[in-house]
């Protein structure tokens, strides 16, 4: 199995989409930030001292969503038709999960747009919470699930 972002020669390059069929494409992404229990109660309450950090958290899960390709050098720039982004918060151990859910009809999938979300609306998190809780952890960060394109759909384990 071969690295599709190299040429024969080794450089790297953007992979040609051009003869591939647009298709509907999904990609669903997921990761977490760690934290303690009363910073917890801070994100719940939206009583953090920067406002709604899970409002904001979901607007910029969305803006890199679609701002992948400025971010990521080979990535294409893709029209997106849907960016969700749902928040889940855990008392044991004390954590926010995010799950980022991208969807777009095109020729190449929308899984880094999905994990640039979560990563990004997990860092806002963080920035948000750090003036009480600098030892956050952010973990986990993968792809749960795709649909569409050539080959199909794929679910972790």
């Amino acid at each position: 199995m071969a690295l599709t972002h190299f040429d024969a020669g080794g450089a790297a390059h953007m992979v040609d989409v051009g003869g591939k069929d647009a298709t509907h494409r999904m990609a669903r992404a997921a990761g977490r930030i760690a934290m303690r229990p009363e910073t917890l109660a801070l994100v719940r309450a939206g009583s953090a001292a920067k406002g709604d950090v899970l409002g904001v958290a979901r607007i910029a899960a969305i803006q890199a969503a679609k701002r992948t390709a400025d971010l990521i050098p080979l990535a294409h720039p893709i029209p997106l038709t849907r960016v969700a982004a749902e928040f889940a918060a855990a008392d044991d151990p004390p954590a926010v999960t995010l799950t980022v859910t991208v969807e777009t009809v095109g020729r190449t999938g929308v899984e880094m747009e999905a994990l640039t979300g979560v990563a990004v609306g997990l860092l806002t998190i963080y920035d948000m919470c750090k003036a009480v809780d600098r030892g956050m952890r952010i973990e986990s960060v993968r792809l749960v699930e795709k649909t569409g394109g050539k080959s199909g759909r794929y679910a972790a384990p």
